[in-house]
Formats: structure tokens, C-alpha cells, sequence
């Protein structure tokens, strides 16, 4: 007989258990996490039920890989791009939740009588929601068209950044086992650092290196490629002293912004699903009955906190920013669960051998718990919100309008905003890439020169040259480049701004300077870095135009890079009047969709459903402001802008089969945006039609908030007065320009 590896043993047990227990919990509508749990629970050394594996070592080696293949697949849903574009509301709901569980954590840990590490890493466990539980409870309620979700979409996205983030703060505590605030800032800025390094460098070789061999690519070999791009990064990660999950993660992201990210992501689903089945079935293994039954009460006590907490949190954080109480109610009810990254993070405390053993299967029982109470708690969510509005005094439902309102106006932008954000980002990225320069150089590229090349001082001499070469293109934007430059160019018409400006110039030049005596200095004596760095600024000064066209190029390769694949995050796509209830979202239409052929006039969108359709892409066509006489065709994206019931009544009979469409490349930007009417406007005294606001923004006015009252969908014969707030759908660009006449004119 044929002896095999225990190895094939174990891995057939266990997906054989897994595909049982699959089906079971398929068939119970219930989530398929929880039944990879139940079947490592099964296999695992603690039951006798069924065959037991022989070699927890090996799988645990599996699960290892299943982390790094869930994490890069989250990557590839999460892009930078997407965290940037995520709205300032879902960035404070987020933090607040993070914050508030992390302290909730602590605090019950420490109550329970717990370690200080295994109060720590509960706070960790519980402070990071399941993205993969909330859109499938979503879908399943249909609630993806919803205002609330696109925010729940946004703190989801937050979250991922923050759990990595966490992951390596937690391991820098494990590791020196103190609260030493250097070491903290030290990691902190580590990650910025190597963050940014592998954000810019990949973006512009990754999607080059993509484009440039995708004739030679089939979806074997671009499977191939992403997976061995994916542990090379992981390699990287591990060679700077971080997670190899977060290397992962970093590929997955990078990968994103590519025109192949939809692909890769198809293509890689299979493998992450058979690793990271193995992965939540290791969970399982590990998981000693004996120890939920003896910590039921800590497992009863901590999901109270989490259910609590979490609603409380964000609810409290919406509220802040100003998305009204039903948002915030619908959203803090939604995220009120914690999954896949707590079983990392817990895994983790495993790992570092810094946190208890009952922990682990603490934090498993309280993610089941609230897996089951995930759907129950997005259906209480109205009725809590109607129970809340009855009882709130009137007064503090009137504030809670009023703030709301507030903090959704959109003021202008001052110039020295725009020019002082622009030296910041610049001075961040451009150091981050000078100084990664650098330290290569001295790193590798000199001892490589100095023992297969030349040696000795000539050898320095070779390095600091090709160093230098590629350092050129960056000291000269940092030190020369204004990409703000009609902003600059109005502020320095304003004599008073002058001499500022000036001193801003000449301390960007100081730092270049700097940055040429830290290469100088790695290499040669401070009194000769400092004569070679006055001779090296005028050579730089001599080839400056050179300089600039080499630069010029870089940066149009990134931005095409970037900008390859526009990616919209749901949050960006629900634009919202908070007091009103009311935001923007889009639905495709299909070819056997009763719309398609008619024209808006004979569809009666507003008389019969209360919406307005703002806009109609097709093609490469942007529709802006429709008018009536417009049909719709098969394959059309209509915007539509109305309350939740409205937008849900019109989806159902445009397209009862249609799904929410958060992301996609569009031809043109469309956006929600507020315009107040001065005393000097060119707008006051005009009716809507008479003042060509339609016409010049392509644009729709939706709104008028005038004294408190709300009017929303005015007629084309209502008149502007002084300090009417304007709502409009239409180009950000378009409106921007209005609103710059407008200032004009006040001013």
C-alpha cells in the first residue's frame, strides 16, 4: 500500500469537512465563514467526532498562506485611490469606532481581570467591523442603494488601512512588551515611509511592466504574474521587519489602480477561496470547546460591547459628521460585528506568543455571536431611528437639522489653501522618494561599485554621480516645481504676500540643499559635502531645463499609470442633502427594461416617483441636465436623485434585477454642490431660467435652502434672493467656475 504524507491527509480531512459543512450552511442561508469554523472545530484535536488531523505545524503553514491570499484579494478591493477619495464623514465615523472600541476593549479586558497585552489585542479584535459579513447582509436585505451604505462602504474602507496599521503597532508592543511612545512613532513613521515608497514606485513600473507584456499575456500567465508579484512584496515586507500580510496587501492595492485589476482579482478569487477556507478552518482547529464554556460569561460581556459599542460609535461619529440621525442610526447598527482581520489580529497575539490561549477562541465566539445579529440589527435600525425621533425634544431635532445642513456646505477654496496643501504633499512625497534614493545607494549600489567595480574613494566618487542623476529630477521639483501655479500666481499680484512667498521659496531651497549634503554625507567629510553641494546646486542650476523636461516625463508616466483605471468609491457616489433625506445615486439600464425607447416626458419620473434624473451616461457621452425630450437606450447610466423610498420605488421599475454600481470608469465627473447667493451675485433677483445655470454648468438645481425652509425640485420661475443656498448636480468643474464668478463678484 501506498504510504502518504500526512500532509494530504490533513489537507483532505479538512476540505472535506469544509465542503460538508459548506453546503449545510449554504442551504441555511447562513454565512459560509462560520461553517469553515464549525468544520475545523470538527477535525480539530478537541472533538472526537469525526478523524482528527495529524499535524497542526503544517497546517498552520497553510493558514499562513490563506492570511496572505485573503489580504491581497482585500487589497485588490481597497486601492489608495479609493481610500483618498473616501469622504471626510466616513473618515470620522471610522476613527471615532476605532478609537471608542479600542478603549471599550481595554477597558473590559482589564474589568475581567485580563493581562494588559490580552486587553490591548481585544481592543484590536474588537474595534475592525467584517467587510465580507455587512455586503452580504446588504445584498441580501437589498439595501445597497441606500444613503446609509455608501457611508458603512467608506468606514469599510478606512478600516482596512487602520487594521494594518494596528497589525504593526500591535507587533511593535508584543515585541518590546512597553508603551514607549519613540517606538511607537518609530513604527508609525516606518509604515508611512515604506508605504509611500511602494505606493509610487509600484505605480510606476507595475502597471508599465503590465501594459507593456499584456500581448504575451493569457489568464494562465497574468495568474502566474500576480501571485509571484504578491510574495515578492511579501519577501520585501518581511525584509524591512513587517508582517508578510501586509506586503500582500500593499501588491493587492497597487495591483487596483491597473486596468488588469478586475481580471487578476477573477482570477486569484479561486485561490484565495481554497486558502482562506483553510485559513477560518485552522481558526476551527484551534478552538477548545472547554475554554467558550468556561469564558461564557467574558464571551456574553464582550459581545454586548461589541453590539453596543459599535452602534453607539458610529452612530455618535455620523452624527458629528453631520449626516443626520436616520444615516447615522442605519449606519452604526450595520458595522455592529467584527470578523476576518480580528481572527488576524488575534492570530497574531498567537503568533508573538504575547496573549493568553483562551483569547483566541474568545474572539471567534463573539464574531459568530455577531454574525448571526448582523441582518436583525440593519432591520431594527428604522425603528430605532423612528423610536429616537419621538423621543428627542424638538429642539434637539432642530439643531440636529441645522448642524447637519452646516457641516454639508461646500465653501470656496482660498488660494493659499490650495498652494500651502500643494508645498505639503509635495514635500512629503518628494522627500520620501529622495531619501529612499539615498539610502539604496548606500545600501547596495555603493557596496556593489566599491567591491566588483572600483573601490576606494573613486568608488564613492561613481556612486554619488548615477545617485545624483536620479536625485535630479526630484530636488528639482522639490526645490523649483509649483503645480498650483495660476493659485501662486494670484496671491503673488497681492503685494502683501510677497516677502511670504519669497521666504516659502527660499526654505524650499534650503531643504534641497539639505537633502544633497545627506547623500554628500554618506560618503565624504563634512567640509567636502559642503563645497561639492555649492558646486553641485549650480550644475543642477546649468542643466535646470533638462531637468524639467526628464521630470515632466516621470510624472506624466505615474499620472497615466494612476489615472488608468478611475475608480469610484460608493461613498463618492452618494452625495447627500442630509435635512432632506435625499442623495444621488445611479442605476444601468438593461436591454429589456421598460424605460429604454422613451423619452423623460413620457415617463413622468418626477410626477410619478418624486426623482430627478440629473444626469445620462452613454458611451463616452456625459448627458448633463437632461432634458425632457431625452430617450432612454439600453445601456444607459442614469443618475437619480431623490429620497431612499423614491430612488427604491424608481429602481423597481427601471430595473428590478439592477445592483448599486459604486464603482466604474466614467467620462466625466458628476458631483453634489453648494452655491450661495451674495449680495453682489450676478445670480440675485434671476429666476432659475433666466439665470442660465442649467446652461452653464450642465447642471440641475435639485434644491434651495432659503432661511431654514427647504425646497427641494423648484420650478424654473423661482427667483434667487440674498443668501439662498443653491443645490446643483452637475461637473464639479462647471460649478466651480459659477462659484468663482460668484466670489468675483462679491469680493
Amino acid at each position: 500500500m501506498t504510504h502518504l504524507p500526512n500532509l494530504i491527509l490533513d489537507l483532505g480531512l479538512i476540505l472535506g469537512a469544509a465542503g460538508i459543512t459548506t453546503l449545510i450552511f449554504k442551504k441555511l442561508k447562513q454565512p459560509l465563514v462560520l461553517g469553515y469554523i464549525i468544520a475545523g472545530l470538527l477535525v480539530g484535536p478537541h472533538v472526537a467526532i469525526l478523524p482528527t488531523i495529524h499535524e497542526i505545524e503544517n497546517i498552520q503553514i497553510w493558514a499562513e498562506i490563506g492570511v496572505i491570499f485573503l489580504l491581497f484579494s482585500l487589497g485588490l478591493e481597497f486601492s489608495f485611490k479609493k481610500l483618498v477619495k473616501v469622504g471626510g464623514a466616513s473618515s470620522i465615523m471610522a476613527l471615532v469606532e476605532v478609537v471608542v472600541m479600542l478603549l471599550l476593549g481595554y477597558l473590559s479586558g482589564k474589568l475581567l481581570g485580563w493581562s494588559t497585552m490580552d486587553s490591548i489585542f481585544l481592543g484590536g479584535i474588537l474595534s475592525i467591523s467584517s467587510t465580507t459579513i455587512i455586503i452580504r447582509a446588504f445584498e441580501e436585505l437589498g439595501v445597497k442603494s441606500q444613503r446609509f451604505a455608501g457611508l458603512v462602504f467608506g468606514v469599510l474602507i478606512v478600516e482596512d488601512l487602520v487594521a494594518i496599521l494596528l497589525m504593526v503597532l500591535l507587533s511593535t508592543l508584543a515585541v518590546s512588551q512597553q508603551f514607549a511612545g519613540s517606538e511607537m512613532l518609530n513604527a508609525v513613521l516606518k509604515l508611512g515611509f515604506f508605504l509611500v515608497v511602494w505606493f509610487l514606485a509600484g505605480i510606476f513600473l507595475i502597471p508599465t511592466f503590465l501594459r507593456k507584456a499584456s500581448k504575451l499575456m493569457n489568464d494562465e500567465t497574468l495568474l502566474i504574474v500576480s501571485l509571484a508579484l504578491c510574495l515578492l512584496m511579501v519577501i520585501l515586507a518581511a525584509q524591512v521587519g513587517f508582517s508578510p500580510a501586509l506586503g500582500a496587501f500593499i501588491m493587492g492595492s497597487i495591483l487596483a489602480e491597473t486596468t488588469k485589476a478586475e481580471k487578476i482579482e477573477h482570477l486569484v478569487m479561486s485561490v484565495k477561496d481554497l486558502f482562506g477556507a483553510i485559513f477560518f478552518v485552522s481558526v476551527g482547529i484551534l478552538i477548545n470547546p472547554e475554554t467558550i464554556i468556561t469564558y461564557a460569561g467574558p464571551i456574553a460581556i464582550i459581545t454586548i460591547v461589541t453590539l453596543v459599542g459599535k452602534a453607539v460609535s458610529i452612530t455618535a461619529g455620523g452624527l458629528m459628521a453631520g449626516q443626520g440621525l436616520k444615516t447615522s442610526v442605519q449606519s452604526g447598527m450595520s458595522v455592529s460585528q467584527i470578523g476576518e482581520f480580528s481572527f488576524i489580529i488575534a492570530t497574531l497575539g498567537l503568533t508573538l506568543k504575547v496573549t493568553s490561549d483562551f483569547l483566541y477562541p474568545v474572539a471567534v465566539a463573539v464574531s459568530a455571536i455577531t454574525t448571526f445579529t448582523t441582518p436583525y440589527m440593519i432591520q431594527l435600525s428604522t425603528p430605532l431611528y423612528k423610536f429616537l425621533e419621538r423621543l428627542l425634544p424638538e429642539k434637539w431635532k432642530r439643531s440636529l437639522d441645522e448642524y447637519s445642513s452646516g457641516a454639508q456646505a461646500i465653501n470656496t477654496t482660498s488660494d493659499w489653501k490650495i498652494v500651502l496643501r500643494s508645498y505639503v504633499v509635495n514635500l512629503v512625497l518628494y522627500s520620501v522618494i529622495i531619501i529612499a534614493i539615498v539610502l539604496l545607494a548606500a545600501r547596495y549600489l555603493n557596496p556593489f561599485i566599491t567591491e566588483n567595480v572600483i573601490n576606494g574613494q573613486y568608488g564613492d566618487i561613481v556612486t554619488t554621480t548615477i545617485t545624483l542623476i536620479f536625485m535630479a529630477p526630484f530636488l528639482w521639483a522639490f526645490a523649483v516645481y509649483h503645480p498650483q501655479k495660476e493659485a501662486l500666481g494670484r496671491l503673488w499680484a497681492n503685494r502683501n504676500y510677497r516677502s511670504l512667498l519669497i521666504v516659502i521659496e527660499f526654505i524650499r531651497i534650503g531643504l534641497s540643499i539639505l537633502f544633497i549634503g545627506f547623500l554628500l554625507n554618506q560618503f565624504f567629510p563634512v567640509q567636502v559635502s559642503i563645497a561639492v553641494g555649492l558646486a553641485i546646486i549650480g550644475v543642477l542650476a546649468i542643466f535646470s531645463k533638462r531637468i524639467q523636461k526628464f521630470y515632466i516625463r516621470i510624472e506624466q508616466r505615474f499620472m497615466m499609470n494612476l489615472n488608468a483605471r478611475e475608480i469610484k468609491a460608493a461613498s463618492k457616489m452618494h452625495h447627500t442633502l442630509t435635512p432632506w433625506d435625499v442623495h444621488l445615486t445611479s442605476f444601468d439600464v438593461s436591454h429589456e427594461s421598460v424605460v429604454v425607447g422613451r423619452s423623460l416626458f413620457e415617463l413622468q419620473v418626477r410626477e410619478k416617483y418624486g426623482v430627478n434624473i440629473a444626469v445620462i451616461e452613454r458611451g463616452d457621452r456625459t448627458i448633463m441636465a437632461p432634458t425632457r425630450q431625452e430617450l432612454i437606450f439600453p445601456g444607459d447610466r442614469i443618475y437619480v436623485f431623490g429620497s431612499d423610498e423614491q430612488i427604491e420605488k424608481f429602481r423597481q421599475f427601471v430595473q428590478s434585477e439592477a445592483d448599486l454600481q459604486v464603482e466604474r470608469d466614467r467620462a466625466e465627473d458628476v458631483k453634489l454642490q453648494q452655491l450661495v447667493i451674495s449680495e453682489t451675485s450676478p445670480l440675485l433677483g434671476a429666476t432659475i431660467r433666466e439665470s442660465g445655470v442649467r446652461e452653464r454648468t450642465k447642471g440641475l438645481i435639485v434644491g434651495i435652502e432659503r432661511r431654514g425652509q427647504r425646497i427641494l425640485n423648484p420650478e424654473s420661475d423661482f427667483r434667487f434672493q440674498v443668501n439662498d443656498i443653491i443645490w446643483i448636480v452637475g461637473s464639479p468643474w462647471r460649478i466651480r467656475a459659477l462659484e468663482a464668478v460668484n466670489t468675483v463678484m462679491a469680493s
